[in-house]
This record gives structure tokens, C-alpha cells and sequence, in this order.
């Protein structure tokens, strides 16, 4: 009899971790698979219609700030819909010739402290009924971490002689 509720709790340990990769596979797809579509699509908008030379050219003296260049700017603008596809631009944009490999990664943490910042507003923000005066509050602090990240980022990477 004991053998059985082993083989029983075994099985149950299978399931759940059967149907915990299931919902995660799930999440994926649902979620964050649109997220990159949209992020991508969204870079790749702007880049065909010269909007991305524009903010390039506009937001090159931000950018430059932390010593990226304009066009960077693709790269946060994908991570507020998906880290991921945050992630995703600036190895495109690497492997392009746009950045640099010490660009690229003064780039990662900001996307992953400010990416997704549109789907976790309303799935948690809204859905929480948040008290609206922190909204604003709520939705700027991701941005200043990112802000903070690069500057940090740019430090780290000069001490280790990388650019």
C-alpha cells in the first residue's frame, strides 16, 4: 500500500510540473510573444518611415548623455512594450554596427527595469485599483531606475575600460 502512494505522489509531482510548464508555455505565448511582435513591429515602423533617423537625430544629444548614440532610443522605446524585445533591438543593433558590445549591455539593464512597463501598469497598476494620484508616481519610477541604470552602467564599464 505504500508503494501506492508513492507511484500517486510521484505522478502528482509530475502533473503539477506538467501543468506549471503548460501555464508558463501559456504565459509566453499570450503574453509576451505579442509584446515582442508589437515592439519589433514598432522599430521596424519607424526605421521604414525615417521616424527613426528623426528621433536619432533629435534625441542624439539625450542619448549622448550616456554615450550612446541616438538611435538607441529603439531600443527603450521596444522595452517599454517587452523586455524581451528591448533585449532583442539592441542585439540587432549590434549586430548592425549601431552599438557597440559595451553599448548593448549598458542597455540591458534599463530595459529590464523599465521593459514592459505598459503591460505591468494594467495588469497590476489598474487591476489593483491603485489610488490614482500614485499613477504617475508608479509609472516614473521604473523610468528614473533606467535612467539611474545607465549612468551606472557607463561608470561600471569605463572602469573596466570598456566602451
Amino acid at each position: 500500500m505504500s508503494e501506492n502512494k508513492q507511484l500517486t505522489k510521484k505522478t502528482s509531482i509530475i502533473s503539477t510540473f506538467l501543468g506549471g510548464c503548460y501555464r508558463g508555455f501559456e504565459v509566453g505565448i499570450k503574453n509576451i510573444v505579442p509584446a515582442m511582435i508589437l515592439g519589433y513591429t514598432l522599430v521596424y515602423i519607424l526605421q521604414a518611415t525615417g521616424v527613426m533617423d528623426l528621433l536619432g537625430s533629435v534625441l542624439s544629444p539625450v542619448m549622448g548623455v550616456f554615450g550612446l548614440p541616438g538611435e538607441a532610443v529603439a531600443v527603450l522605446i521596444s522595452a517599454f512594450f517587452a523586455k524581451a524585445a528591448g533585449c532583442g533591438t539592441a542585439a540587432t543593433m549590434y549586430a548592425s554596427g549601431i552599438l557597440t558590445m559595451g553599448q548593448a549591455t549598458m542597455l540591458f539593464p534599463a530595459c529590464i527595469l523599465m521593459g514592459t512597463l505598459i503591460g505591468h501598469y494594467a495588469r497590476i497598476v489598474l487591476v489593483a485599483d491603485a489610488d490614482k494620484k500614485w499613477h504617475g508616481l508608479l509609472l516614473a519610477v521604473p523610468l528614473f531606475d533606467a535612467v539611474i541604470s545607465l549612468f551606472m552602467m557607463k561608470i561600471i564599464l569605463a572602469f573596466m575600460g570598456i566602451e
